[in-house]
């Protein structure tokens, strides 16, 4: 997220607290989460099963004194995300309170309700640029997935955020009904124009979890898509940025999650609780704070839930004394949460955790009840 901090930095003027200089943990990226609130039904999505009403959503005011506080943090960039950010009606009035702080500010959105007129505005408020979610290629599998029809509305976003000149960013979360339109999506993207196109495989948080057992690719899908992506990656060097994420269910190692637990990112959900990662929720034992009573410094530096993962000392075996443990950071906690029932337990994605077999097995079992397996066992999002 930070590719533009160099540009930034030659053409704003940022106030930042000068004790950041000498912190070990800074932030550098902000994901304000606006609103729960989205007009897509994904299967795949990453927010909590039960989803924050409007009523209870920081407010424009709100948002306001937490982009300052997290440029004076030393925050660059700031992605806007939900749900779908442009069910805001203040949206406007919040990108400008970015561009006023000195942020980076990048739109993460499903395009629907991106009209000329809304784009306009945006442009004007000073919207850095804009990332556009597509669910496939083909318009049915794309709107059967997102459970609405948004398909050529995407399209005509993507056309108009070129026209505007945005930096454009297509993001197509694989799974097991799209994976195997790799090329095509490709292609989607190269005529789009599209400045950089990622290719994220679900990770299995929130709905995903629910649903991992019809989402999950196989093993032969995997490989043959990662081939795909390698290729497709050295065409187009030079063109389009084009980034591959593997699904932990299939690595042997565990990614440094957030490149580690309250090291360089936070996320604000929509209700004001400051998060690690916009998954953190899932950790049911630990205590969030919420900028409505304690400023985002404060959260950042002092708060125990931000502290709980820093460094290496809360490590268990094999972490510890594990070579990459300052590489990895012990993999993803939310993970550990979810698979194994404690947030403190090795990653499971890691082969030397004592937990794997609980990831191994899981992927196991899906594969011989693949074709038992029926696409009406998805749960769509329900956003009531």
């Amino acid at each position: 997220m930070l590719k533009y901090h160099e540009c930034f930095f030659a053409s704003v003027a940022v106030k930042i607290s000068p004790d950041w200089f000498d912190v070990k943990f800074r932030p550098y990226t902000l994901l304000a989460e606006l609103t729960h609130q989205c007009p897509l039904h994904c299967p795949y999505c990453s927010n909590p099963l039960n989803l924050a009403s409007p009523l209870q959503e920081l407010s424009s005011t709100e948002w306001e004194r937490v982009l300052r506080e997290a440029a004076e943090l030393g925050v660059l960039h700031v992605g806007f995300s939900g749900g779908e950010p442009l069910q805001r009606a203040d949206l406007i009035q919040i990108v400008s309170a970015a561009k006023i702080a000195g942020l980076y500010s990048n739109l993460i959105t499903s395009a629907v309700g991106l009209t000329r007129r809304r784009a306009e505005e945006l442009k004007k408020a000073g919207l850095d640029s804009i990332q556009i979610s597509f669910q496939s290629d083909e318009e049915v599998l794309a709107n059967k997935i997102a459970g609405a029809k948004a398909h050529q509305t995407k399209l005509e976003a993507a056309r108009l955020a070129r026209e505007l000149a945005f930096p454009l960013t297509i993001n197509v979360v694989l799974h097991r009904s799209n994976i195997d339109r790799l090329p095509e999506i490709v292609a989607l993207a190269e005529e789009t124009g599209a400045d950089r196109l990622e290719l994220a495989n679900t990770q299995y948080y929130g709905w995903a979890f629910r649903n991992r057992a019809t989402l999950l690719p196989t093993r032969s899908q995997i490989e043959n898509a990662k081939n795909i992506a390698r290729e497709a990656k050295q065409r187009l060097t030079g063109r389009m940025e084009l980034l591959f994420v593997m699904p932990d269910y299939y690595s042997g190692r565990p990614k440094p999650c957030m490149n580690g637990w309250g090291r360089t990112h936070l996320t604000i959900n929509p209700t004001g609780y400051a998060l690690p990662c916009p998954t953190a929720g899932e950790i049911k034992n630990l205590a969030f704070d919420n900028v409505r009573e304690k400023s985002l410094g404060w959260i950042w530096n002092e708060s125990s839930a931000f502290n709980r993962f820093r460094g290496s000392e809360w490590m268990p075996m094999p972490c510890r004394d594990c070579e990459f443990r300052e590489v990895d950071f012990g993999g993803c906690r939310c993970q550990a949460a979810l698979i194994t029932g404690t947030a403190e337990n090795t990653d499971p994605a890691c082969s030397f955790s004592p937990h794997r077999s609980k990831l191994t097995e899981f992927v196991e079992l899906a594969a011989q009840r693949l074709d038992q397996t029926s696409e009406r066992e998805i749960v769509f999002r329900d956003n009531r």
